[in-house]
């Protein structure tokens, strides 16, 4: 008999009306991100779709464009369905403020989903908490924005931190500034759309002994199986960008899951859910007749 190497366990954590973590049903995020190009209706229609796939939240972005777009960047010319602008007005016209979340929010109280974003700045972080959102997810591009981690840390609620581009010296300073008592880690790599090999699925796992809290994954490859591939390797929540029509205009949405992907994906989550079962190696109930039928020698 050889010893087996002790599982780190972790704690779950609430998120609104749910338990997020080991033992708990997977946690899945339709990312509607900006994929709603400004459009409160297609913004709700993308809702509606996560509501019918079975999704427990929707997420979105929330950004103070003057801050969170580089200065580099905001000059920038930048073609779009509107014409052509400059990057910092593209960023405005695909903001969605008070009045637009407001329906946002109603919307899916009807539909029954929880709603969340990634803020970018801080006003952002406290737009968010005035609309009483029960998580704030930190994106991987803002993981070093210490600013940003402490007004999220000292909102109260639990926090979703996104890990991709990140070193672990990076994450580390990022946890310690966190805490540990209301987060949950989410795997990452940044790349659009995301190749299999530069995934790294194993890192769920080693994320999550070296920091001991749960560990989800949000993912950004083309197809389900990579992301249902997390799920049996232990990640507690899944995050894929949605869209009406990958064809629509927009940086994420070649990226992104379409409505039957979605029903596909959270459908086979829930399978691999249930065959993962709870790792005791014992003879199931269906096993019985055949044991009975077909061996001849028993111990």
């Amino acid at each position: 008999m050889t010893a087996t190497a002790e599982r780190t366990t972790t704690q779950p954590v609430q998120i609104g009306e749910h338990l997020v973590g080991e033992g708990q049903p997977v946690y899945v995020i339709a990312e509607i991100g900006i994929n709603h190009n400004g459009d409160v209706e297609i913004a709700k229609q993308l809702i509606d779709v996560a509501a019918v796939a079975g999704c427990q939240a929707v997420k979105f972005q929330k950004r103070t464009p003057e801050i969170a777009v580089p200065e580099h960047q905001k000059a920038q010319r930048r073609q779009t369905p509107w014409g052509e602008m400059s990057y910092l007005e593209y960023k405005h016209r695909v903001e969605f403020g008070q009045a637009e979340y407001e329906k946002i929010a109603a919307h899916a109280a009807d539909r029954g989903i929880a709603w969340f974003a990634s803020p970018w700045d801080v006003p952002s972080v406290d737009f968010l908490n005035s609309m009483d959102v029960p998580v704030h997810k930190v994106a991987s591009a803002s993981i070093t924005d210490l600013e940003l981690l402490r007004a999220v840390r000292d909102s109260g609620r639990p926090v979703l931190l996104s890990t991709g581009m990140s070193e672990l010296s990076e994450i580390d300073v990022a946890v310690e500034t966190l805490g540990t008592e209301r987060l949950v880690m989410m795997h990452a790599t940044s790349t659009y759309p995301l190749p299999p090999e530069e995934t790294n699925l194993l890192a769920i796992q080693a994320l999550r002994e070296r920091y001991g809290v749960p560990v989800g994954y949000s993912g950004h490859e083309v197809g389900l199986q990579v992301s249902v591939a997390a799920v049996a390797l232990g990640a507690v929540t899944v995050e894929r960008h949605i869209t009406l029509d990958r064809a629509m205009w927009g940086s994420d949405q070649s990226a992104s899951v379409e409505p039957g992907g979605l029903m596909r994906l959270v459908r086979d989550i829930r399978i691999t859910e249930q065959a993962l079962g709870d790792g005791k190696k014992r003879v199931m109930p269906g096993e019985a007749s055949k044991r009975d039928s077909l061996r001849r020698v028993t111990a």
